[in-house]
């Protein structure tokens, strides 16, 4: 039998860092060498112990060394009564293929595992992928200012609960629904900013909103069960509902938000604070017969108030749930808008009968809490009015901001773009007046200006109208000028080659 690894041993063995290598040692470093190098691609069959050790002249005792330790730091795999394969899955190996040489067995997935096939394909977020000339501008949505975030307060928050901790390490008790203290804190800042009581007992700290609707959804939606989100509307909604095999009614939105009907389902996503993405606030008289709807139904709403706290005019507007007086509301918070993007905190309030289910499920995910320093430092500085206090601050300096991009689309931009006006949050949003051939030729010659935003479009379920989306609240009040200004000599392009 030819195998393409050759060893060659003299009286003097060779030397690795210093020390006389073993003759088991050489046959492990060659063959570990040729696996990840290629030359033994992965599901290979490995000559037996006896074959290679007649090939060159060894004991079967010296390969058997080597093949041991090879297995034991996953480079090969034994089978009984098969031989040993090369088991380390390199760059660029056919997994399918390499399946077969292996005789692994076909994975089958749950019904739910299948459901997440239909879904998108994971995608890391963060970088853009357009490369924008020097000195780009991109009006990335949803990302805090970081420059004007009291640093120092936090890090000397989280280093006492570091001390707190090493000095009283049994002092913690690990509860699945989130550290009680930081859950009492967000129970009073509810009730002094957002007009509604909830017991400390009703929340649930989670890791980021996204789990909390994706617990919720497995939870209340069966395979089949229908399930009324607003159009456009946050993606995440959407695949949840997807992941559990439920269907989407598709509600449009106009100026005063949600389009209040008489859908024939039990579970509703709203964003009735500040409409994502569009941010319409949905009028009173829609809020009202939304609550009847649910009682109607016995429907519940999951309420997200992911950016509303940031009030341009004002204070913040009561939520839904606060009108809520039957428990149909369940209503969705995150710190990752009003503290750090990387801070994945979020919090659950619940109604009653649902609270321990959720927490059960939370449980088979983090038995333990997670983030648990943050959780805590986080308690300590809403309970000492450092977190208010910085709201009040980041309030102020995303008003201006709103006002500065506002103003400058309708100036320099109001021929092709149709701001919609906007009390909160940390982007606009604007619909485009001109063709979806135009909106792409606009996008195309923004980023050879240098300057990219997020297309709206994409937020809509089947087709909708062109739209863009603009955060502002990551920039400095120079950039904000200077990508508008990019974005009108884009538009002057435009203006001469594609006219309105």
């Amino acid at each position: 039998m030819e195998f393409p690894i050759a060893f060659s041993f003299s009286e003097q063995r060779p030397k690795q860092g210093g020390m006389r290598v073993t003759k088991h040692e050489t046959v492990f470093i060659a063959l570990k060498e040729a696996i990840l190098e290629g030359a033994l691609p992965y599901g290979t069959r490995l000559p037996s112990s006896r074959e290679l050790a007649a090939m060159h002249g060894l004991s079967r005792g010296t390969v058997n060394l080597a093949y041991e330790q090879l297995a034991a730091e996953g480079y090969v795999q034994g089978r009984k009564g098969s031989g040993t394969f090369v088991a380390f899955s390199g760059a660029g190996h056919n997994s399918k293929e390499a399946s077969k040489l292996l005789g692994g067995s076909r994975i089958v997935l749950s019904q739910w595992g299948k459901q997440l096939e239909s879904l998108p394909k994971p995608i890391r977020t963060g970088g853009s992928k357009w490369r924008s000339a020097q000195y780009g501008i991109s009006f990335t949505t949803g990302q805090p200012e970081l420059k004007s975030f009291p640093a120092s307060e936090w890090a000397r928050l989280l280093y006492a609960q570091v001390r707190a901790l090493n000095r009283h390490p049994d002092s913690e008790k690990f509860e699945a629904a989130g550290h009680y203290p930081l859950r009492a804190a967000i129970a009073k800042h509810l009730g002094r900013t957002r007009a509604f009581h909830a017991h400390p007992e009703q929340i649930v700290i989670v890791n980021g909103s996204m789990q909390a609707i994706a617990i919720l959804v497995q939870l209340l939606i069966n395979a089949g069960d229908s399930v009324v989100l607003e159009n456009p509307s946050y993606k995440g909604f959407y695949a949840a509902v997807l992941s559990v095999g439920g269907s989407c009614i598709t509600a449009p939105v106009d100026e005063q938000g949600l389009q209040v009907s008489d859908w024939p389902a039990r579970l509703a996503f709203v964003t009735p604070g500040r409409q994502f993405p569009t941010g319409a606030v949905l009028a009173m008289d829609r809020r009202q017969r939304l609550l009847q709807w649910a009682d109607d139904q016995e429907a519940l709403i999951v309420e997200d108030d992911y950016d509303t706290e940031f009030r341009h005019r004002g204070k913040p507007l009561e939520p839904l749930k606060a009108l809520d007086r039957r428990g149909r509301v369940i209503f969705l918070g995150t710190f990752s808008k009003t503290m750090l993007p990387y801070m994945r905190i979020g919090y659950v309030v619940l109604p009653d009968g649902l609270t321990e289910a959720f927490i059960r499920a939370k449980q088979l995910y983090e038995p333990s809490p997670a983030s648990l320093l943050e959780q805590r430092a986080l308690a300590e500085m809403m309970k000492s009015g450092l977190y208010e206090k910085h709201l009040r601050r980041m309030r102020r300096v995303y008003s201006r901001k709103y006002g500065l991009l506002a103003e400058g689309i309708r100036r320099g931009l109001g021929d092709w773009l149709q701001l919609v006006e906007s009390d909160a949050g940390l982007h606009v949003f604007a619909w485009w007046k001109g063709s979806r051939e135009q909106l792409a030729e606009f996008q195309d010659r923004c980023h050879q200006e240098g300057v990219s935003w997020s297309d709206g479009g994409v937020y809509f379920i089947g087709e909708g109208r062109p739209a863009l989306c603009l955060g502002f609240s990551h920039l400095e009040d120079e950039q904000i000028e200077e990508g508008l200004e990019r974005m009108k000599l884009a538009a002057g392009q435009l203006r001469q080659d594609k006219p309105l």
